[in-house]
């Protein structure tokens, strides 16, 4: 029991980061222009609340700020592929690039350092992360099953020559999907720093693209993604746990959950192929 409580726990602090990301990456997703740009939005988001912390120590402010961060690498990436015309992934590896640098060159101009960024002060945050997330969870799902929003934004993908034909522009849902996507990163990524007390250079550590496997496994639908997130999180922070207990070599453990997040795609892959 003493251990499965700190692995539980272990579980729902990893989980929260891939789960915003994952959430807002299901809009565009559902919009047909999958967003690859969440890793460079979460980092975005974790270094941005990690700075305004440090000189503010309010919350509110610093998860403000990570959510402002986003929205702007967001606006960047729908600049670059709506009115540039520019290719919809090599413009989310750019954003995922740029953020990861950018974040570097700041911390160095701010905090006179390339590498760890440390806070102090910062409370014990996973409980309101958790409520914040099922809230958003639930509005997630009224917005995409229960409004016209929800049904125009899953046209863009199958039907968007339906709604050009009633006057409706699909590259504004795609927009507003990308500007959501970025939206709840930024809340993700300011958990990964605050949690955390500190910033790492590229902290975010795949879990941006963890997410994107996240909605595919999820079945594209708000709580199969909850799902889908936990699970991951619990073969990782199960993988954290086991390395002090197995006597196995620590590179394997750590590739267990990517190992079992790659044989989940495999077969949903399959089980979705065989249905159609």
């Amino acid at each position: 029991m003493n251990s499965i409580v700190p692995l539980f726990r272990g579980s729902l602090s990893i989980m929260v980061p891939v789960f915003f990301a994952a959430l807002g990456g299901l809009f565009p997703a559902l919009a047909g222009s999958l967003n690859i740009a969440l890793e460079g939005l979460l980092l975005a988001g974790a270094f941005s609340s990690l700075a305004v912390f440090y000189f503010t120590g309010n919350i509110a402010a610093s998860v403000t700020a990570a959510i402002c961060a986003s929205l702007l690498l967001s606006l960047l990436h729908n600049f670059a592929v709506f009115k540039l015309q520019a290719n919809l992934f090599i413009s989310g590896l750019a954003v995922n690039l740029f953020s990861s640098g950018i974040c570097i060159v700041l911390s160095d101009k701010i905090f006179k350092t390339r590498g760890v960024v440390t806070v102090n002060g910062v409370p014990w945050l996973l409980n309101w992360y958790l409520v914040i997330g099922a809230i958003f969870l639930i509005i997630s799902w009224l917005a995409i099953y229960k409004t016209p929003f929800g049904f125009r934004l899953r046209a863009c993908e199958k039907n968007s020559q339906s709604l050009i034909a009633l006057g409706i522009n699909p590259h504004h849902f795609q927009k507003t999907a990308v500007l959501i996507s970025g939206f709840f990163c930024g809340i993700g990524g300011s958990f990964l720093s605050l949690n955390l007390g500190a910033f790492v250079p590229g902290m975010s550590a795949g879990k941006g693209w963890i997410a994107l496997a996240v909605i595919f496994l999820g079945a594209k639908k708000p709580f199969g993604i909850l799902i889908a997130a936990f699970i991951f999180a619990f073969t990782e922070s199960f993988s954290n746990y086991a390395q002090g207990i197995l006597n196995i070599p620590a590179d394997f453990i750590l590739a267990f959950p990517y190992v079992c997040t790659l044989m989940a795609m495999i077969i949903v892959s399959v089980v979705e192929r065989k249905n159609n």
